[in-house]
């Protein structure tokens, strides 16, 4: 589909600056802009490529004032957040990709399954006994939706989600490919001959409302009771979150960090990449989790924490500084060995 600017500068609630006739039809980085692309400048730092970008339109902030020559081909749409406006747009132009309601065949949806007529369902996808799907949700091909599942109105699962018995998820979610929800939690006891015996894991795991969740990251299901992601959660591609974790809202989390059983995650905590949080433990509201970084004891005091076990990050600065030193330190205390030992042999 073609937009003029004027019809973008509309939605924006933006000024033109330029032609506002000008018609665009995809986007682009602003560095790789080609004719009827539509691309955005916010950071200073790429301002350079709006100089020489071949890009129709480019969406600025309203403070932007260029200092070359802009391309006479490119139209300026001025708005208060270029960055937030182009989130916007891109949301319309996924929406308006959508798949449109079918049910592909082959595929399963159990005689006693709830679906709305507009329903989106992709080829090989199985819906089982008693699930519930709300309406205008989409489920690509290959996904497994188990016995009384619940999906809320308006979420994707993409290909290849695999949705265990009881699970509950939101509305306007998103779950990506590969995604597992409510396989076991990693429950084993030894018994009297010291071999592993399997713990049950009768519980579920309930999203809520405008989560994402990225590809090929794991949730268990609770041993007993739930294992929680709250609103608005955003995580990233292979995580794993362990049974009976309770995720606060607001959350979010890079690749590969892993939640063990029992954690408690408060609201608004991020946490960087390959971190991983131990059992049963807490922590406290907008804490800040460097990447890599080990947390194996409750937080109670909300601070970026860096290292492993994480410290709070100036205190991990200046630790790292001194570990940087520790070669030249060796050096002199060697030096004084050998100063000492020649004059005790002098003496």
């Amino acid at each position: 589909m073609e937009f003029s600017a004027a019809q973008i500068a509309d939605l924006l609630n933006g000024e033109v600056v330029g032609d506002s006739s000008v018609t665009v039809n995809t986007l682009a980085k602003i560095e790789e802009g080609h004719v009827n692309a539509l691309s955005f400048l916010a950071n200073p730092k790429y301002e350079e490529h709006i100089y020489k970008t071949n890009s129709s339109i480019c969406i600025v902030n309203a403070s932007f004032e260029p200092s070359q020559q802009l391309p006479a081909t490119l139209t300026l749409i001025k708005v208060e957040d270029a960055y937030a406006c182009f989130a916007k747009l891109l949301e319309i132009y996924n929406n308006l990709s959508k798949k449109a309601p079918v049910i592909e065949q082959p595929s399963f949806i159990d005689a006693s399954a709830k679906i709305d007529s507009d329903l989106y369902l992709g080829a090989f996808a199985y819906i089982g006994k008693n699930a519930e799907i709300g309406k205008n949700v989409a489920i690509y091909p290959n996904s497994y939706i188990g016995e009384n599942v619940i999906i809320g109105d308006n979420t994707t699962i993409h290909p290849g989600v695999k949705i265990y018995q009881d699970c509950k998820v939101g509305a306007n979610c998103i779950i990506h490919a590969g995604v597992v929800i409510g396989s076991d939690g990693f429950g084993f006891a030894p018994n009297e001959k010291g071999e592993f015996q399997k713990v049950p894991q009768i519980g579920n795991v309930v999203i809520e409302d405008s989560v994402e969740i990225g590809a090929n990251t794991t949730i268990d299901r609770a041993t007993m009771g739930s294992t929680f992601i709250r609103k608005g959660v955003k995580i990233d591609n292979l995580c794993q979150i362990a049974h009976n974790v309770e995720v606060g809202k607001n959350s979010a989390m890079a690749a590969q960090v892993g939640i063990a059983g029992s954690a408690k995650i408060g609201e608004r905590v991020m946490i960087g990449g390959q971190a991983g949080i131990s059992g049963h433990l807490y922590i406290v509201d907008d804490t800040k989790i460097v990447a890599q970084s080990g947390i194996p004891s409750s937080v109670k005091k909300a601070e970026t924490l860096m290292g492993s076990p994480g410290i709070p990050l100036e205190d991990f600065k200046k630790s790292y500084f001194g570990f940087r030193k520790l070669p030249f330190l060796l050096n002199k205390v060697a030096e004084l060995e050998a100063q000492i030992k020649e004059l005790t042999q002098n003496k």
